[in-house]
């Protein structure tokens, strides 16, 4: 029987195991951190082989195949190894795939990705699709594989799972946009990050789609230079589409497929220009499966949002406190900064990716009173917005940073968690740094 070798053994690699298992692989898997006793459980049930806090090479260097986590990056060594002996290495996503002949919907792009993958399998929910939802969502898309029989899935993707990914091919494609992210796993090259996220339609042909921000620069660059095979459906803000989608003062209008639709903006639950985006190309996916436009309608409207991403958590005292946690990079701050309405007192910082702080000065000018940095290194932030705010306070609890702030702040005002980096300095990830956070804000 086949060897299949999987490193990691979090949600994609124990579903990916399982998955192997039941499609008659000799699997083992193998964990260079520790498993936690939820999924040392299961493994056991299902009566697969697996080891933690190591890789024992002899029993990762005899595989057939290799799936590796997201988080693992090329240069760790055992990577390199297999890489060096030509084991094939290859992500969750391409793993199960070969074992479904379900209809996927894949989803990238550096900020909204979240939004648009939670908004999209809603709107295929609620019409009635047999849709499931996973990726870097939920439950491992290769376990549900092995357990559940969907007709779609909706797959939020990262570029990590996208570098994974050789024959792959969704049926409709979205790159929300991208901005520079996770650049210390591309050698610091924006244009290999770029090239990564534009992996999601390398194998789409034209019976597929591609669905992006028509606005976006790196995105148009990457179309200007290269072909692609997909029909196009981009969405705009600004322009009006032959085929697309876009914003027509309140309203947001669809053509596609020779197909017309509006929707009044005003009706939308979600608020902020960049939410219309990731509406837009939610709308334009549900369009294509011929959902109901009433239905369309009716769901844009009773969506819930998502949490950690500019989560309204209380007022006290007049003063509005935001979780923003999944803001780990610049351009998602952005986002959040331009929805503010009052002055911010903004909790900053983490794990830095490489960022770039200065595309945020004007807004943090406009509307930032005084800055709190929340974590080990604060040197970049401070450098770059000590002469900018009148106020810039380090801290390294949740507790002590949300203390600040309510001493900072006057009524009216606006507390903003929205980090722009990762968590991993202080907090296992960035739910729980929103959930300690919401917790903090809730004892004040």
């Amino acid at each position: 029987m086949p060897r299949l070798v999987v490193l990691g053994g979090g949600e994609s690699g124990v579903g990916t195991a399982i998955l192997g298992k039941k499609q008659g692989y000799d699997v083992f898997v193998s964990d260079f951190g520790t498993i936690t006793e939820k999924y040392k459980n299961v493994l056991t049930k299902y009566e697969i082989d697996w080891e933690d806090q190591k890789h024992t090479e002899d029993k990762i260097l005899s595989a057939d195949v290799v799936m590796k986590s997201p988080g693992i990056p090329d240069k760790a060594p055992i990577v390199k190894k297999l890489n060096e002996l030509n084991i094939l290495v290859l992500s969750e996503i391409e793993f199960a795939i070969q074992f479904t002949n379900a209809i996927t919907i894949g989803i990238t792009g550096s900020n909204g990705k979240t939004t648009t993958t939670m908004l999209t399998y809603h709107l295929l929910k609620e019409g009635g699709l047999n849709v499931g939802l996973a990726g870097n969502i939920g439950k491992s898309f290769a376990w549900q594989v092995a357990e559940n029989d969907f007709d779609y899935y909706v797959l939020e993707l990262s570029s990590f799972q996208l570098d994974g990914c050789f024959t792959y091919k969704p049926h409709i494609a979205i790159i929300t946009n991208i901005s520079p992210d996770h650049l210390d796993r591309y050698d610091y090259k924006y244009e290999n990050y770029i090239a990564s996220k534009f992996r999601i339609t390398q194998n789409q042909t034209k019976d597929d789609f591609l669905i992006y921000d028509f606005e976006d620069e790196a995105i148009k660059n990457w179309l200007f230079n290269n072909k692609i095979n997909a029909q196009q459906l981009p969405f705009s803000l600004e322009k009006k589409l032959e085929n697309g989608a876009y914003l027509n003062n309140t309203i947001m209008e669809m053509y596609i497929n020779n197909e017309e639709f509006s929707v009044d903006t005003t009706t939308i639950a979600l608020e902020g220009k960049h939410n219309f985006k990731n509406a837009m190309a939610a709308t334009s996916v549900a369009t294509l499966l011929n959902i109901r436009k009433e239905t369309i309608r009716n769901s844009l409207s009773n969506f819930q949002g998502v949490e950690h991403r500019l989560e309204k958590v209380v007022k006290i005292q007049n003063v509005q406190y935001i979780n923003d946690s999944k803001a780990t990079n610049v351009n998602s701050v952005y986002f959040a900064l331009e929805n503010m309405k009052t002055p911010t007192i903004w909790i900053v910082g983490g794990v830095d990716k490489g960022n770039d702080y200065y595309e945020l000065m004007a807004l943090v000018n406009e509307k930032v009173k005084a800055i709190i940095c929340l974590g080990v290194d604060n040197k970049k932030i401070i450098d770059a917005f000590g002469n900018i705010v009148d106020m810039m306070v380090e801290v390294t609890s949740m507790k002590d940073a949300v203390q600040t702030a309510k001493h900072l702040a006057e009524k009216g005002d606006t507390v903003l968690l929205s980090p722009a980096c990762a968590s991993f300095d202080l907090f296992e990830n960035y739910e729980d740094r929103g959930n300690q956070f919401k917790q903090e804000v809730r004892n004040l």
